[in-house]
């Protein structure tokens, strides 16, 4: 349950906590956005004390319906980013969420630490083997199609065992090409409804099964604000709640928002498990 980050080995058998920083105009919790570099800066510092061990940044959004963004707006959002939070916190473990092999590898060699891949190798054939030549932890989710496409991709015969066996493979692909770190992630919100969100939180436990750790992210989505009836702003008591269940199941990693509760979650889960 330890992952290797640039020759720091992170014991994942205590759950750690993952800050999100949204570099994209258009996520879908607008309070997420940083568009300026002090704001990149005073929320990293943030999250940093309130206990994240890692930040998770990404370019391209990867909310329902969103529109494609070029590989070289991506790179633009991203590097700069790297490039100030190593300066300012050099000891900051960085992952990047991007599913563009050219991106992950440019970001490696700027500073980051993990790559966070929505589309698990599906969408670059070539991500797999950057990953494998830098060494670095792999999270892999669970999705079909694109952001752009995905909603209407939600027909499953079995849903959590047939994104077991979507695991199965892409795990194997991974390790034939010698990728030593791998993170799993189910992908709330990707390809399923509210539904079979929730259905395929039920059954978190079954990615034990995997044996590897599983990342849980489920901040602020609509599958808590939705059922609640309320907005992404209003929906912190909402993934406080989840988190700790997620907990309960198994969870290695929680990626969040809102890093001082999730952090919170973790320490009195501890206590009492």
């Amino acid at each position: 349950m330890t992952i290797n980050c640039k020759g720091n080995l992170i014991d994942l058998s205590k759950p750690r906590v993952m800050g999100i920083l949204n570099l994209t105009p258009n996520s879908f919790y607008a309070e997420s956005r940083i568009a300026e570099e002090s704001v990149l800066l005073r929320k990293a510092e943030k999250m940093l004390k309130e206990g994240a061990t890692f930040l998770d940044i990404g370019g391209y959004s990867s909310r329902p319906n969103a529109d494609d963004v070029s590989t070289e707006e991506e790179l633009n959002r991203v590097l700069p980013a790297i490039d100030l939070l190593t300066k300012n916190f050099p000891e900051v473990i960085i992952s990047v969420d991007t599913f563009r092999a050219i991106v992950a590898d440019k970001s490696i060699k700027a500073g980051a630490a993990i790559i966070n891949d929505i589309s698990a190798g599906s969408l670059d054939e070539d991500m797999m083997a950057i990953v494998a030549k830098h060494q670095v932890p792999y999270i892999m989710m669970h999705m079909r199609g694109t952001p752009k496409t995905m909603q209407g991709l939600t027909e499953y015969k079995d849903l959590s065992l047939d994104i077991i066996y979507y695991f199965s493979e892409k795990i194997k692909l991974a390790r034939r090409h010698g990728i030593n770190d791998i993170i799993t992630d189910p992908g709330f919100g990707f390809a399923k409804t509210t539904a079979q969100n929730f259905e395929l939180f039920k059954n978190l436990e079954l990615f034990k099964n995997l044996d590897l750790p599983f990342l849980v992210g489920i901040s602020r989505k609509s599958m808590i604000y939705k059922s609640l009836g309320i907005s992404a702003k209003e929906a912190l008591n909402g993934t406080t709640v989840l988190n700790s269940l997620a907990l309960d199941r198994g969870a290695s990693v929680l990626r969040v928002h809102d890093v001082k509760e999730a952090v919170e979650c973790v320490k009195l889960h501890s206590q009492v498990c």
